[in-house]
């Protein structure tokens, strides 16, 4: 079947309608970290226009003074914290608390006040207190960046519909090893679970809602 054929069945089963958004957005950035924007990692590839492009979102999303959220992947040396998954996928080992494959890219340069979500499962949601930081900053609808479109991307995209929150996903700012489940996926979030959009239309939302009284310019 044909991607206009598949847009077709969609249409017909009524999937793929949008979201409304809110006036309160949050950007949450999924497991950019050095272990998946960086080659010489085992999980990693070469993310540099993904990260370029959030990059640029949240540049915009600091200067409104809207919350920015991180979330990385790391475990124990011990990895009893890492269940099953790293059964299913070993490679996860190289992601141990402290070293460098967990930090945050440095090229996203995040910023005191940002949270960092420690995660250990594939949505952001599965085990942390995702909802409450949510909710504390009164965040109405999420901008969803990140790794790896086909895992923990489509994961969070999921739980965030399922927990209430609208959410957009520009495609220039998430990224995956290989192009057919990238494209795959990003089908699948628009017909079901989320806006996908271009970076450009993200950041002409994000320009459209009330700053924070004293955000930096």
């Amino acid at each position: 079947m044909s991607d206009a054929e598949a847009r077709e069945v969609y249409a017909k089963a009524r999937l793929g309608e949008s979201v409304t958004l809110g006036s309160r957005p949050g950007v949450l950035v999924v497991d950019f970290s050095c272990g998946f924007t960086d080659p010489e990692c085992t999980l990693g590839a070469d993310m540099t226009e993904q990260v370029e492009a959030t990059k640029r979102l949240l540049d915009a999303a600091r200067a409104k003074g809207l919350p920015v959220i991180f979330t990385t992947i790391g475990f124990e040396p011990s990895l009893k914290d890492g269940g099953l998954w790293l059964e299913k996928v070993p490679a996860l080992s190289d992601l141990q608390i402290g070293g460098r494959w967990v930090e945050i890219d440095p090229r996203l340069e995040p910023r005191e006040g940002e949270t960092i979500v420690m995660k250990k499962g594939a949505s952001a949601f599965f085990g942390t207190n995702l909802v409450s930081i949510l909710v504390s900053q009164r965040v109405d609808t999420v901008i969803l960046c990140g790794a790896t479109t086909s895992g923990c991307v489509r994961a969070t995209a999921i739980d965030l519909l399922q927990n209430g929150w609208p959410a957009i996903v520009p495609r220039e700012c998430v990224g995956d090893r290989a192009q057919a489940p990238h494209d795959a996926n990003l089908f699948d979030i628009q017909a079901k679970y989320a806006d996908v959009v271009s970076v450009e239309e993200a950041l002409d939302y994000v320009e459209s809602v009330p700053g924070k009284v004293g955000a930096p310019a």
